[in-house]
C-alpha cells in the first residue's frame, strides 16, 4: 500500500444546508492552516471513504472530503424512495462545491479525484478555474454518452454471460432499448425489493467488469451495505441515463479553459471500464497536463498508480 503518513483523522466535521432540503456531509483533515485540498468522490454516489488518511501530509494540507448528495451521510439519502433526485444533477454538485469552498473560507484548492469524480472535477473547474490551484485525476473519465454505452453495452463482448445477466435484470419489452433509464425507472419503483434486485444485478455487471484486471478485487462494487448499494445504483442510473446533464464531448470541448492549471493525470492501461482512450484525449487537449499510463493497473488501481498518484501530491504541496 502506497501510503506516506500515520493515520489522520478528522479534526472537523459538520453539515452544508444547500438550501433546497439537501444537507451535505463535510469534514476536514490535515493542518487547519495548511493547503487546501478537496477530494472528490467517485460513483456517482460512492461517498467520501471513512477511513483515515495516509496519502496526504497532515502538516502541509487541509484535506476537505465530502458525501455528494444523496449518498454517504449527507441527507436525505437515495435509499429512501422520498429523496427527490430532480434535485441531484452535475450543476447541483459543481455549486455544492463552490458553496463549500466558500463556506470554509477557502481561496483556492488542489482538486483530487477519479472516474466519476474526475469528471465532477473537470466540470466544477471549467466553471470555476480562479478556484483551482491543481489537479490530481486517477481513473479520467468524461462521462460522455459514449462512454457510459462502453462500459454498459461495449464491455459485454469480453463478458457476455454477464452482460446477458444484467440486460435480463429489467423488463423484457425494455431488453433491446435504453438499459440505463430502465434501471432508473427501476430504482424509482416503490417496492423496495424490486429495488434491491434492481442494484444486485447492476453492482454484479459492474464487478465483472473489472474481473479479469491486474489486482482486481472480487466485489469491489457490491461489497456495501444494501441502502448503500441502492443509493449507489439509484445515483449512477439517474446520472449516466441523462449523460450527466453534459453535452456530448463537453468537458473535452472546452479543456481550453483549465489553461495554467497544472495537473497530474493517472490511469491503468488496463482499465475495461474506463479505457485509456479519454485520457489520452484530454491529456491531448490540456497542455498544462501530464499523463501517466500505469502499466499494472486497470480501474481499481495498483501500487503503483497509488505512488504516482502520491507524488503528485507531494510535488504540489510546496507550490
Amino acid at each position: 500500500m502506497a501510503d506516506l503518513y500515520a493515520p489522520t483523522s478528522p479534526y472537523d466535521s459538520g453539515f452544508l444546508d444547500t438550501g433546497d432540503g439537501n444537507r451535505i456531509y463535510y469534514e476536514q483533515l490535515g493542518n487547519p492552516e495548511g493547503k487546501p485540498a478537496l477530494n472528490v468522490h467517485g460513483g456517482p454516489g460512492a461517498g467520501a471513504p471513512r477511513r483515515p488518511t495516509r496519502a496526504w501530509d497532515p502538516e502541509r494540507y487541509r484535506v476537505v472530503r465530502f458525501d455528494q448528495r444523496n449518498c454517504g451521510r449527507s441527507t436525505p439519502h437515495a435509499s429512501d424512495p422520498a429523496a427527490d433526485m430532480s434535485l441531484n444533477t452535475t450543476q447541483h454538485l459543481v455549486d455544492d462545491m463552490e458553496r463549500l469552498r466558500v463556506h470554509l473560507g477557502i481561496d483556492k484548492w488542489l482538486l483530487n479525484g477519479g472516474s466519476w469524480g474526475s469528471t465532477l472535477i473537470l466540470a466544477y473547474a471549467q466553471q470555476h478555474p480562479e478556484r483551482v490551484s491543481e489537479i490530481v485525476i486517477p481513473a479520467v473519465t468524461t462521462t460522455r454518452r459514449a462512454e457510459t454505452e462502453w462500459l454498459y453495452r461495449g464491455a459485454g463482448r469480453f463478458y457476455p454471460e454477464a452482460w446477458d445477466r444484467f440486460r435480463d435484470g429489467v423488463p423484457a419489452d425494455e431488453r433491446d432499448g435504453d438499459l440505463l433509464a430502465a434501471y432508473a425507472r427501476l430504482m424509482e419503483n416503490p417496492d423496495r425489493k424490486v429495488r434491491e434486485q434492481a442494484a444486485a444485478d447492476w453492482l454484479a455487471w459492474e464487478d465483472a467488469v473489472i474481473s479479469d484486471e491486474p489486482n482486481g478485487v472480487p466485489g469491489m462494487y457490491s461489497n456495501r451495505d444494501v441502502d448503500a448499494q441502492i443509493a449507489f445504483v439509484r445515483i449512477c442510473a439517474h446520472f449516466f441515463s441523462n449523460g450527466a446533464w453534459l453535452e456530448e464531448d463537453q468537458l473535452l470541448r472546452d479543456a481550453h479553459k483549465l489553461a495554467g492549471i497544472p495537473a497530474v493525470l493517472v490511469h491503468g492501461r488496463h482499465d475495461m471500464g474506463c479505457p485509456v482512450q479519454t485520457a489520452w484525449e484530454l491529456a491531448k487537449a490540456w497542455p498544462d497536463a501530464r499523463l501517466h499510463i500505469i502499466e499494472d493497473s486497470g480501474h481499481g488501481g495498483s501500487e503503483t498508480m497509488q505512488w504516482t498518484v502520491r507524488a503528485a501530491i507531494e510535488e504540489f504541496k510546496d507550490r
